[in-house]
C-alpha cells in the first residue's frame, strides 16, 4: 500500500480519466477487482515447489500453414496473461508461477478449485481472477505428465466437467485443418496475442528445448523481456539484452504515467514493431510492465524479430 502520483503536474479530466482507466485495467489483469468488496487474495510466501513449466519456442510465419494442415498438431489461442499452475492437495491449494515458486491466488480461483472432487495440478494462463486452462499434470493420485497431450487434455476436460468452475475456462482447441484455419483468422482479426500449436503425442517435459519442440507459439505482435540498464530523465529507461555471453543495449522505452518507473536491474516486458539487426535496438517500443516471474538470464537476443524478417513476412 503506497501513495504517489502518476503525472508530474496536473492534467485535464480527459487525460486523467484515460490514465485512470488504463491503471484499473492493468490492476484487474493482475487479479484485483474494484471496490471495497473486491476480490481478496490468498497470500503465500514465495517458496520453491519443485514444479517447473513446459516452455514453448516461437515458430516463423512460413511454418504456420504446415502446422495448420498437420493433423498431429492441435491449435489454441495464446493468451496475454501470466502463466500459472494451480495445485490442489486435499484442502491445500497453491498457485505456482513460472519460476516454480508458490504465489498467492485470487479467492474466486481458490473457491472454484476447492470444489474439484480430486487432487490435481492444472496448467494455464491467469487473466485477473480467471484461469484459462490448457493442460494437467496430476489428476487424483495419478501423475499424467508423461501421457500424450491429447490424453491429458481430454482427462482435464472430463475433470472440469465434474464440478462447477466458473473461474476456470477450458481453452478452445481446434483439431482439424479447416477449424484451425478459421480460429487462426478469427483470433488475428480480433487482435489477440497469438496462437499455440501442440503435438497430440507429446508428453509434458519441463523446460524449453534448445530449438523447435512439440509445443510452438506464434505471436501476431512482437513482445520481449529486457533488463532495465538505467533510468533516464523524462520517464524513460534504457533496455539491455543478452547476446550470447555479452550484454548490449536494446534502446529506450518511455514509461507511461500509469506505471511506476522500474528500478535498474529489473526485468520488464515491451511490445515493439521489429529490432534492428545491426544495433539490436527495438523500433517503436511500448512498455507493458515489469515481470517478477522472468529472470534476467531469459532476456536474450533470441527473442527478437528483426527488420528484414518482419518485412519479408
Amino acid at each position: 500500500m503506497t501513495t504517489g502520483t502518476k503525472t508530474v503536474t496536473a492534467v485535464d479530466y480527459t487525460q486523467a480519466r484515460a490514465i485512470y482507466d488504463k491503471l484499473v485495467k492493468e490492476k484487474q489483469a493482475k487479479g484485483y477487482t474494484v471496490g471495497e468488496e473486491g476480490t481478496p487474495y490468498q497470500h503465500s510466501e514465495k517458496k520453491s515447489t519443485g514444479i517447473h513449466y513446459q516452455l514453448l519456442n516461437p515458430v516463423e510465419e512460413d511454418q504456420i500453414q504446415r502446422l495448420i494442415n498437420d493433423p498431429a498438431y492441435w491449435m489454441q489461442e495464446k493468451f496475454d496473461g501470466r502463466r500459472l499452475l494451480i495445485r490442489k492437495d486435499g484442502e491445500k491449494i497453491t498457485g505456482i508461477n513460472r519460476l516454480g515458486l508458490a504465489v498467492g491466488l485470487p479467492a474466486p480461483l481458490i473457491n472454484r478449485i476447492g470444489n474439484c472432487p480430486e487432487d490435481c495440478i492444472i496448467d494455464g494462463e491467469a487473466i485477473g481472477d480467471m484461469l484459462c486452462a490448457f493442460d494437467a499434470l496430476l489428476i487424483g493420485d495419478e501423475e499424467i505428465g508423461g501421457l500424450r497431450y491429447g490424453e491429458r487434455y481430454l482427462r482435464m476436460m472430463n475433470l472440469l466437467g465434474s464440478f462447477q468452475h466458473r473461474n476456470i475456462h477450458l481453452v478452445e482447441t481446434a483439431f482439424l485443418p479447416q477449424h484451425k484455419r478459421e480460429l487462426f483468422n478469427r483470433l488475428k482479426a480480433e487482435n489477440c496475442e497469438g496462437v499455440v500449436f501442440k503435438h497430440t503425442d507429446a508428453p509434458y517435459i519441463a523446460g524449453r528445448p534448445a530449438s523447435g519442440g512439440p509445443q510452438l507459439k506464434f505471436k501476431f505482435c512482437e513482445t520481449a523481456s529486457f533488463i532495465v540498464g538505467k533510468v533516464n530523465a523524462k520517464r524513460s529507461v534504457g533496455l539491455l539484452i543478452f547476446d550470447g555471453e555479452k550484454i548490449k543495449a536494446a534502446g529506450n522505452v518511455t514509461i507511461p504515467p500509469n506505471h511506476e518507473i522500474p528500478a535498474t536491474g529489473q526485468v520488464v516486458e515491451c511490445r515493439y514493431l521489429y529490432a534492428f539487426r545491426e544495433s539490436g535496438s527495438i523500433y517503436q517500443p511500448v512498455y507493458l510492465g515489469s515481470r517478477d516471474d522472468i529472470t534476467s538470464d531469459e532476456c536474450t537476443a533470441t527473442q527478437l524479430k528483426y527488420k528484414a524478417e518482419a518485412l519479408a513476412a
